[in-house]
C-alpha cells in the first residue's frame, strides 16, 4: 500500500507540465482570484497544491495549519520558536515549482503568543517570500504585532469574524478602524466579506472607504444575521458587487476563495466557487 507521504510526492510529480514553465494565470478582468489554503484543510499541503493546479488557481494565502505540526497546543508554541526557516523555504519552493504565487501567510497572533512567537511569524513570512501576514487576532495584541511588523517591514492584515458581542474580536467596521488608528501603515485589514456581511455590515462600503488598507479579501457566501455558510450564490453576501467594485475601481486587492460550507468533494466545490467568481466578473 502506498503511504500518504509517497502519495504526496507522487501528486507533486504528476502536476501538469505547464506549471513548470510559469505562473498559473487566475486573474480575471484585472482581479486576482486565488484561494486561502484553509479551503483544502482536509488534505496535506502537497495534495492541496496539486488541487490548486488542477483547478487553475494561481495565487494562494497559506493557512498555518498546512505547515504547523498536528500536536498539542504547548508543543506548537515550542515548534514556532525552534523550527528551522529552511522548512519554510522548502514550502516556498513547492509553490514556485507549481506555478502558484504565494501571496500571504496566515499566522494568527493571539494574546497567548509570546513576543518571540510574534517575531518568529515575521521570520517565517520572509522565508516564504511573502510581504503580508493575515491574522485572526484580537485588538489587545495589535500593539505588539505593530512593533514587530515595523521592524520586519511586513504588512499584517487582521481578519474578522462575526463575533460582534466580543469587543476584543475583529468584526465591526469600528474594530478594524480602531486597530489602524494611530498605528503604523503596516497594520491593515484582511476583509472576509462573508463574515463581515453576516455580522450586519456592508463590505462594498467598507472596501470603498478603506481599500488602501485592505491587503486581501476572503470570498465566501453566508446568510445574513449570523447565518450559515452557503454554496456561492445561495447566501446573501454581495459577492458579485464586491468583485465588480474591485474590477471597476481597479483596486489591487486579491480575492481569495475560502471554502467553508458543507460539500461532498472539496476540489469540485472550490472549482464551482472559482467559476462563480469568474461569472460574477464578466
Amino acid at each position: 500500500m502506498i503511504s500518504r507521504r509517497d502519495f504526496s510526492k507522487l501528486a507533486l510529480a504528476t502536476l501538469p507540465a505547464a506549471a513548470a514553465f510559469g505562473r498559473i494565470d487566475s486573474k480575471v478582468h484585472g482581479v486576482q482570484l486565488g484561494v486561502q489554503s484553509y479551503s483544502f484543510r482536509d488534505r496535506s499541503l502537497d495534495e492541496a497544491i496539486k488541487a490548486m493546479v488542477e483547478i487553475g488557481l494561481g495565487e494562494c494565502e497559506l493557512f498555518a495549519g498546512h505547515v504547523e505540526p498536528d500536536e498539542s497546543h504547548a508543543d506548537v508554541h515550542k515548534w514556532r520558536k525552534t523550527v528551522s526557516m529552511d522548512e519554510f523555504r522548502k514550502v516556498r519552493k513547492k509553490f514556485h515549482d507549481a506555478g502558484i504565487l504565494l501571496y500571504a501567510y496566515n499566522y494568527s497572533f493571539r494574546d497567548d503568543y509570546s513576543d518571540e512567537e510574534i517575531a518568529r511569524g515575521f521570520e517565517m513570512a520572509k522565508a516564504l517570500g511573502v510581504g503580508i501576514i493575515t491574522a485572526s487576532s484580537t485588538l489587545s495584541v495589535v500593539d505588539r504585532v505593530d512593533k514587530a511588523a515595523q521592524k520586519a517591514k511586513i504588512k499584517v492584515g487582521f481578519h474578522g469574524h462575526d463575533q460582534t458581542s466580543d469587543p476584543n474580536e475583529f468584526s465591526t467596521p469600528e474594530s478594524f478602524e480602531k486597530a489602524m488608528a494611530g498605528r503604523s501603515p503596516y497594520i491593515n485589514v484582511n476583509l472576509d466579506i462573508g463574515h463581515f456581511f453576516a455580522a450586519g455590515f456592508d463590505p462594498v462600503d467598507f472596501i470603498n472607504k478603506h481599500h488602501e488598507r485592505i491587503v486581501t479579501l476572503h470570498i465566501k457566501d453566508r446568510k445574513k444575521n449570523h447565518g450559515d455558510n452557503m454554496p456561492f450564490g445561495q447566501g446573501d453576501t454581495p459577492i458579485k458587487p464586491v468583485l465588480q467594485l474591485v474590477k471597476n475601481k481597479k483596486y489591487n486587492i486579491p480575492a481569495n476563495i475560502e471554502y467553508e460550507y458543507e460539500g461532498a468533494d472539496t476540489v469540485a466545490e472550490v472549482r464551482k466557487c472559482l467559476e462563480y467568481c469568474k461569472a460574477a466578473l464578466a
